[in-house]
């Protein structure tokens, strides 16, 4: 049994920097297109009605969020904030916009929240308080 934890550790932190990786690019791609106005996104944060502020604010957290899923040392406390961020996004679409644009977010929810799980001692230990198992 004691030679299971390692192989496990090993596919957990696999798994993390494959998702690490692919958010990275999806949250890379999504944060530029809101800062750079794409019309998709404008029109979709004209329809939500909170303003172009809010559409900045949120391009700017994927786009830095996207950065720190890239450092082992950030990556779960990025993914940690991608996931509400994310998760912002389907409530919006469900509640708002009532539209099926949800599922996308709902599926990098899942992904995000795995990726701040696995991180956690990452996370624990950047906080100043230790690992924890």
């Amino acid at each position: 049994m004691p030679q299971d934890r390692p192989s496990r550790a090993r596919s957990l932190t696999v798994i993390s920097w494959v998702l690490q990786a692919l958010g990275a690019a999806v949250f890379f791609l999504v944060g530029a297109g809101k800062l750079l106005a794409w019309p998709d996104h404008v029109a979709t944060f004209e329809q939500i009605g909170a303003g172009q502020w809010l559409r900045y604010a949120v391009g700017a957290a994927e786009v830095v969020g996207a950065a720190m899923l890239l450092a082992p040392r950030t990556a779960g406390l990025a993914a940690l904030g991608l996931s509400v961020v994310v998760a912002g996004a389907a409530l919006t679409h469900v509640f708002l916009l009532m539209d099926s644009g949800w599922v996308f977010p709902l599926v990098l929810t899942a992904a995000m929240a795995a990726v701040a799980w696995i991180r956690r001692p990452e996370t624990l230990a950047l906080m100043g308080r230790g690992t924890v198992l």
